[in-house]
């Protein structure tokens, strides 16, 4: 979508702090965080939401996970756990629609959040 800000970081027409790109999937920094570890993972293929993923979409799922996994051990968050966030429409909380996980840690995360 042209414009689409997470899709302007893909293809670097926007600036961020990646920490980790392949041909699928970027990941960065987010300008906001709300844990000491707060990085985004993100799809290169603009899909709205979660509810727009399919069948053709369970092998970007499943490489998904395994770049959690990976940045969850390498930024240290692993061991003591983390939680992954994916907000959905308007009352899920997504203010950007293009489907992106969040990935906190670093201290305890209770529940409800705050």
């Amino acid at each position: 979508m042209a414009d689409c800000i997470f899709c302007k970081i893909a293809v670097k027409e926007i600036p961020a702090d990646l920490i980790y790109e392949d041909e699928n999937l970027v990941a960065f920094n987010d300008i906001n965080p709300q844990a000491p570890v707060h990085f985004l993972v993100v799809p290169k293929k603009h899909i709205v939401n979660l509810l727009e993923l399919g069948p053709a979409d369970a092998g970007l799922l499943a490489q998904v996970h395994r770049v959690i996994v990976s940045l969850a051990r390498k930024r240290g968050i692993a061991d003591a756990g983390f939680r992954v966030v994916i907000n959905t429409k308007e009352n899920g909380g997504q203010t950007v629609p293009h489907l992106h996980f969040h990935v906190l840690g670093g201290r305890f995360m209770d529940w409800p959040p705050g």
